[in-house]
């Protein structure tokens, strides 16, 4: 079963009017033409913001990185240490 959750949103008259005649045109509530219209603009808003974007020469040079030879630095063979001293597997 999913969960409902209310949110309550307050419009000037001239937004309220707006939305209201873009959701008759769309044949649907006001309510569900904004949940509908703040869903869209959300999603594309996260995939925008969720993803790396870089240039072919860039994503070759991060192919290329991923793909070479790892040194660990002294701050990770410490911390690797540290973690073998302290962790016990069963």
């Amino acid at each position: 079963m999913t969960t409902r959750a209310r949110f309550d949103l307050t419009m000037d008259a001239e937004e309220k009017d707006i939305v209201a005649r873009a959701a008759a045109l769309m044949g649907a509530t006001m309510a569900g033409f904004v949940r509908a219209a703040a869903k869209e603009k959300a999603l594309t808003m996260l995939d925008r913001e969720t993803r790396v974007t870089m240039s072919e020469r860039d994503f070759d040079a991060f192919g290329k990185a991923l793909g070479g030879a790892f040194t660990p630095n002294r701050a990770l063979k410490s911390a690797m240490a540290d973690a073998k001293a302290k962790v016990r597997r069963a």
